[in-house]
């Protein structure tokens, strides 16, 4: 008898217990181990995104003393939230979602890869805290003369001898070494078929430009630029993608492009998702080209400003959208916003300028589409 399933399966995003790189440093006194942070931020800013996890229990009856729930500081240079309660990962990764690399003090939280310090004097209470030490990438020693490793982490740590050793003092070393262990995030098409083309009377999808249905061209554009095409459409199109095609059926549904992007994200929230309208018959691989080459991992979507806009706003349906899209765009659907242009304007994103703004030009209609084939026939 198969077993019941109480949830229903998802795939869940890579992520630790504040974001998907972090890194807890421990295996040395605090202050040790705050240095080496803010000396790693400086190295890794401005190309990263920084974070840093701490405890400060000197604090703690100055925090008792909070009369409102939530304290909000505009510290003119930054801001500041005071407020009382508990957190868990669930609460602690959105304020980190769009963060790079978080470091973590050790000797207070655990994080899903870890830094140890060699240092002698912190060994007794190391050997204690064997079961942070899930994932150790690197052993710091403190000089030439620390470098050997106990016996207690060879015994807990079967690979010991393949763990780099780098010293402490090295910050550019190993802040090299954390950028080249950054999850790569890998980028996957997504064309969106599954509008219902009320204004131009026929599947836009389906329409003949270039000697093929549109969303085939589209699909031959991402395969000659090594991206995998998968096909958005509503349940009832499947039949005619899903013989050639891999496709991603709507489980957000009356959202339009806005439930498209989430049914993507809900299928592989680890990937980078390159959505791709077919209502854009002049687009080219020169111009998907441009937008992968200046693709920007550390905002959630990097885009073109739409040609039609007189703002300059961004063009949401040809943009890359990364992993912490997803939140944020779930975040934006639970105050009541549908709009995927909506979420670029109010967000972190890197907006380019297309360099052939022809390239975007949108077609809806039938008198639109006569224009388009006229200009490609000449």
């Amino acid at each position: 008898m198969e077993k019941h399933q109480k949830h229903a399966k998802m795939t869940k995003p890579n992520l630790g217990n504040f974001g998907r790189n972090e890194w807890a440093i421990i295996g040395t006194p605090c202050g040790n181990i705050q240095k080496l942070a803010l000396e790693l931020s400086e190295e890794l800013t401005p190309q990263y995104k920084t974070a840093y996890i701490d405890a400060d229990h000197k604090a703690g009856d100055e925090g008792a003393n909070l009369s409102f729930d939530t304290v909000y500081t505009d510290k003119i240079g930054y801001h500041r939230f005071d407020f009382k309660g508990q957190l868990t990962p669930f609460q602690f990764r959105p304020f980190f979602n769009e963060t790079d690399i978080v470091l973590v003090n050790g000797n207070h939280f655990s994080a899903k890869r870890q830094l140890i310090v060699l240092d002698p004097k912190k060994m007794e209470s190391l050997s204690r805290k064997l079961d942070r030490l899930t994932q150790v990438d690197a052993f710091l020693s403190l000089d030439n003369e620390h470098k050997l490793i106990p016996d207690f982490l060879k015994s807990h740590l079967p690979h010991w001898a393949d763990i780099p050793v780098f010293n402490i003092q090295e910050t550019n070393k190993i802040a090299e070494f954390l950028t080249l262990n950054v999850s790569k995030t890998p980028i996957k098409g997504l064309i969106l078929a599954g509008g219902k083309s009320t204004r131009m009377g026929a599947d836009k999808a389906f329409l003949d430009y270039h000697g093929q249905p549109q969303f085939a061209f589209l699909a031959d554009i991402l395969r000659g630029l090594d991206i995998e095409p998968h096909i958005s459409c509503r349940a009832e199109q499947k039949t005619e993608f899903s013989q050639n095609y891999e496709t991603i059926t709507d489980t957000f549904l009356d959202l339009g492009p806005y439930g498209a992007l989430l049914s993507a994200f809900r299928q592989d929230p680890n990937a980078a998702w390159l959505a791709v309208a077919c209502d854009l018959p002049l687009l080219d691989e020169s111009t998907l080209e441009f937008l992968i080459e200046n693709r920007n991992e550390h905002k959630i979507a990097t885009s073109f400003r739409s040609p039609e806009s007189k703002e300059g706003f961004p063009e949401p349906l040809i943009a890359i959208w990364e992993p912490s899209a997803y939140p944020v765009l779930l975040q934006f659907l639970a105050q009541g916003i549908n709009c995927p242009r909506k979420v670029l304007i109010n967000s972190d994103i890197e907006l380019l300028t297309p360099s052939v703004s022809d390239a975007l030009t949108n077609v809806n209609t039938p008198e639109e589409r006569d224009s388009v084939l006229n200009l490609l026939t000449q």
